[in-house]
């Protein structure tokens, strides 16, 4: 183990790399946001991960969702992203959902943190309730075009922040996707590995049109 995670290692300690086995996470939705978690913290060293979702791979995922490849078309898109995880790592085990937030909420599962890699904001109401019911804290993530948001939830609530509504997403760059995943991570493994962490601040990162890269921060309640 210290091989394979010599550079973290490096950043916080052995114990702390260790303590990472016992941690217990679910990151709800498998596509574009998901896919790119999957990849940011499957290799990480967290010891438990669900994976939660109920569609499968179709053609128009492929460019924008990093674990997918031609050919991956009708299979869900947990299982793809589980293999993956657990092909580049040894010390993580995967637990496959095929179902939605509202279903997987109903299980009960013990966790130390919720990611949200879903893509419209019923969902993310649903995945908050859920996270307050039970006490957990939780990372919100969106993308639309060329920005995107990011927010570490743990006393606010989701609905009192956004008017929950049902909207087709806008078109989305691959790019962005991958960022605004990794910063998701970033929050994540910080969290769990017991470091420092602003939670209920939005953080809001656009393009404009000159392609400078914009950020913004906003408490929410």
């Amino acid at each position: 183990m210290n091989e394979y995670f010599h550079r973290q290692i490096k950043l916080w300690g052995e114990q702390t790399q260790r303590s990472l086995q016992d941690k217990k996470i679910a990151i709800i939705g498998c596509g574009g946001l998901g896919s790119s978690l999957a990849f940011g913290l499957g290799a990480s060293g967290i010891g438990h991960i669900h994976l939660v979702d109920f569609d499968d791979v179709s053609l128009h995922n492929i460019h924008r969702q990093i674990a997918f490849k031609m050919g991956d078309e009708g299979i869900n898109k947990a299982l793809i992203n589980a293999k993956i995880i657990e092909e580049r790592s040894p010390f993580v085990k995967t637990y496959v959902h095929e179902c939605d937030a509202a279903e997987f909420s109903e299980k009960n599962i013990e966790l130390d943190l919720i990611i949200d890699a879903t893509d419209n904001l019923p969902s993310r109401e649903q995945i908050d309730s859920y996270a307050t019911r039970v006490g957990t804290p939780w990372i919100y993530g969106s993308v639309e075009e060329f920005h995107g948001q990011v927010c570490f939830f743990e006393k606010a609530r989701f609905a009192s922040s956004f008017k929950i509504i049902k909207k087709e997403p806008a078109g989305i760059a691959a790019p962005i996707v991958m960022h605004i995943a990794s910063l998701q991570a970033n929050l994540a493994l910080r969290y769990l590995a017991g470091l420092s962490v602003k939670k209920d601040l939005l953080y809001y990162l656009s393009f404009n049109q000159d392609g400078e890269l914009i950020s913004k921060k906003f408490k929410v309640a």
